[in-house]
């Protein structure tokens, strides 16, 4: 229950929208550029360096330190972020209302505007929209009516405190992209290098150059197949889903939590010891690894590919061969599609790709070096899953009052 120190007010009369754009005054030949596609729920992707010449028509707005941006089209994706020491040539795209807090403590306002009610009232007010997807425009995020602490200082304590959530979650992503990149150095050096144990040196020529003797020219397909088996949630409405989506990806990669009936489309489902890769956008590689998952109510979006190693000890191989830079570049060079930002690749051309295959005792005892960085990564993972949870159970009573720090 809210005490006498919270207050109505709307938003518009604390906050300043879309304040600054590019203009003459903006000297930079480069941008660091977010499209909505680059944040969710406060989690960046690493922005694209472009040209000024070369960027999209909407890459215009630029952002501040403290500001909250969140995309005005299909609010209920939740791409909304909290904008933190940002170069000055940092711009996102007009697809983002940019918020800059005026009387309102920035971290508080980025949690106020997470809350699923907030999320759902502007979906709903997005769906009446008449443009060609749902949208709001920046004058309904002025009209808002919100209730919050008179204080600043309260208004700062329970953002920061929430924000300490996150801040693991982040702390462990990064851990993981570490993990990751140990993985990666190892894979490089064994088959890439073919520094592996047990090397002599000895090559012998192949289409693909000389490799060491005792390896073959292969293909995708020879070690992984297709487990593509779709399931409809919406059938089951009352049946909670790990959601691995595109967007739960780009986050904190952990999968959202979800009832069957806000589920609209298919969904693949997800296997065990299975590797999801996604087919859209190749530029920025989606490599998800799975272990152990409740099959019955785990999918993925049908943007990715779930693909089922032939052999269990091929996983890590799997896993970290298409997080390699050849592949990203061989991926690239086989999309399809006009537009850029939605170009696919054909997941029978992907299984056909060429790779060199070692002999599998190689294979399995790089498996048995970087299952422990794998491991470390499950349990990562798990962790942030609790956070993430426990931090969605007391935002509402904080934004209510029900709770004070």
């Amino acid at each position: 229950m809210k005490n006498q120190s919270w207050h109505q007010i709307r938003l518009g009369d604390a906050v300043k929208i879309n304040n600054k754009s590019i203009d003459r005054s903006f000297h930079y030949d480069e941008i660091e550029y977010f499209d909505t596609s680059s944040v969710y729920k406060n989690f960046f992707n690493e922005p694209e360096v472009l040209k000024r010449e070369d960027a999209p028509s909407r890459a215009r707005r630029l952002v501040q330190n403290g500001d909250v941006i969140i995309s005005t089209v299909r609010p209920n994706q939740e791409h909304v972020g909290l904008i933190q020491k940002p170069k000055e040539n940092t711009v996102v795209s007009t697809g983002f209302a940019v918020i800059t807090p005026i009387s309102i403590e920035s971290k508080f306002l980025y949690y106020y505007l997470s809350q699923p009610s907030i999320v759902a009232y502007l979906s709903a007010i997005a769906e009446t929209s008449t443009s060609t997807f749902p949208a709001i425009r920046p004058e309904i995020l002025e009209d808002l009516q919100v209730t919050i602490p008179a204080y600043i200082e309260e208004q700062k304590r329970i953002g920061e405190f929430l924000f300490l959530f996150d801040q693991k979650i982040d702390l462990n992503l990064k851990t993981n992209q570490t993990l990751e990149e140990i993985s990666q150095a190892i894979f490089k050096e064994w088959f890439i290098d073919f520094n592996y144990p047990g090397a002599t040196g000895e090559m012998v020529d192949s289409p693909l150059g000389p490799i060491p003797k005792g390896w073959r020219v292969s293909s995708v397909g020879d070690i992984v197949e297709l487990a593509n088996e779709t399931i409809t949630p919406g059938k089951t409405p009352d049946i909670l889903f790990s959601h691995y989506s595109i967007p739960a990806f780009d986050g904190a990669r952990f999968p959202l939590k979800e009832f069957g009936s806000s589920i609209l489309s298919n969904k693949f489902i997800v296997k065990c010891n299975s590797v999801l890769v996604s087919k859209l956008n190749p530029r920025f590689p989606r490599v998800w690894p799975i272990k152990d998952v409740e099959e019955d109510t785990s999918i993925c979006s049908t943007e990715f590919q779930v693909l089922l190693p032939k052999k269990e000890y091929y996983h890590s191989f799997v896993y970290n061969l298409f997080n390699q830079p050849f592949m990203i570049d061989t991926m690239r060079s086989m999309v399809s599609g006009t537009s850029s930002s939605h170009q696919r690749v054909d997941p029978k051309a992907m299984l056909k790709i060429h790779i060199l295959l070692p002999a599998d005792p190689t294979i399995y005892n790089f498996e048995q070096k970087t299952k422990e960085c794998l491991s470390l990564q499950e349990n990562n993972l798990q962790e942030s899953i609790n956070l993430g949870e426990i931090r969605d159970s007391l935002l509402p009573k904080f934004m209510s009052g029900e709770i004070e720090v």
